[in-house]
């Protein structure tokens, strides 16, 4: 990953700008979904979607009928952004509430992913991205399925972090009220697995599935 540019420099906040690869990288590896920003004649759009990084690109991937990916492929700008949110910050004032956040921005031009076994590559990532371990579980995908998802990538070249950690920054006067303050930690759980109904009787729960709700 090359220096910050005056594009992905934080300057608002800067004490929270990270740019090392260590950071950046595990904050996409920690967010499920993320959001691309795109201009289509003009107008701005920004869609939520799977992401997963592997080495120094995020991956994303879709119906070759999508406006997003197409319009993408075609070398338009994007902006990639995704957040994790730690917790909850609740100060004295109302005014200073925040939230405890890690986030990442990520801008360039995605490149179409045509050799197979990269493309193929991309497709596991993104699968044990969501559920780690379900890719090995579960059919391998034939080559005509590969071949009928557009899979793109984009180079964490150009690409920055910002986190936010700690209580909130109450004004000096206000530490001495008589009002909770502090963080409410948020975390991500999952229920108890439902089934498909057609799933043979008997059939276990897998050990990707068994690791999420353990």
């Amino acid at each position: 990953m090359n220096a910050p540019t005056s594009r992905t420099t934080v300057k608002r906040l800067p004490e929270r700008g990270h740019y090392d690869d260590a950071t950046v990288a595990a904050i996409l590896d920690a967010a499920t979904i993320c959001h691309i920003g795109f201009v289509v004649d003009d107008q701005p759009y920004v869609i939520p979607t799977i992401c997963a990084r592997s080495d120094a690109n995020v991956y994303v991937h879709g119906s070759p009928a999508s406006r997003m990916l197409r319009t993408l492929d075609a070398g338009a700008d994007m902006c990639l952004t995704a957040t994790v949110v730690d917790g909850l910050v609740l100060a004295r004032s109302s005014f200073h509430h925040s939230i405890n956040y890690r986030s990442v921005v990520v801008l360039g031009r995605a490149r179409k992913v045509t050799d197979r076994d990269e493309k193929a590559e991309a497709l596991r990532v993104i699968t044990d991205h969501v559920v780690p371990g379900r890719y090995d579980e579960a059919r391998v995908p034939t080559d005509k399925e590969v071949r009928s998802v557009n899979v793109l990538a984009l180079s964490l070249e150009e690409a920055s972090a910002k986190v936010r950690t700690g209580p909130a920054n109450d004004e000096p006067d206000d530490y001495d009220l008589p009002i909770w303050a502090g963080v409410v930690p948020v975390t991500t759980t999952f229920g108890v697995p439902v089934p498909d109904d057609r799933v043979p009787a008997g059939t276990p729960i897998p050990a990707s599935v068994g690791r999420l709700t353990a």
